[in-house]
């Protein structure tokens, strides 16, 4: 079922898989960028505190997540301006 919201004048989709509930993510850039999102979107998953989340969450749901490799990546690259996911 997909339902929609309104913040700030945007609308925002959401939609419900197996009873959890998920959010646009592109719609929530627009609030920062309604002509181009994805910049947005590029932007902050090159930040680190946005990869300090992400392995975080595979670290909680992935049994595979190469952590060694992540701590890596994270010494290395990150912050740097090649850096992207």
């Amino acid at each position: 079922m997909t339902k929609r919201i309104v913040v700030k004048n945007v609308e925002i989709s959401t939609k419900e898989f197996n009873k959890i509930s998920y959010i646009s993510l592109t719609d929530i850039a627009k609030l920062k960028n309604l002509d181009n999102p994805a910049d947005v979107i590029n932007k902050w998953m090159t930040n680190k505190d946005s990869f300090d989340f992400y392995c975080l969450w595979e670290e909680l749901f992935n049994p595979g997540f190469n952590l060694a490799e992540s701590r890596e990546i994270k010494v290395k690259d990150i912050g740097y301006n090649f850096f992207t996911i």
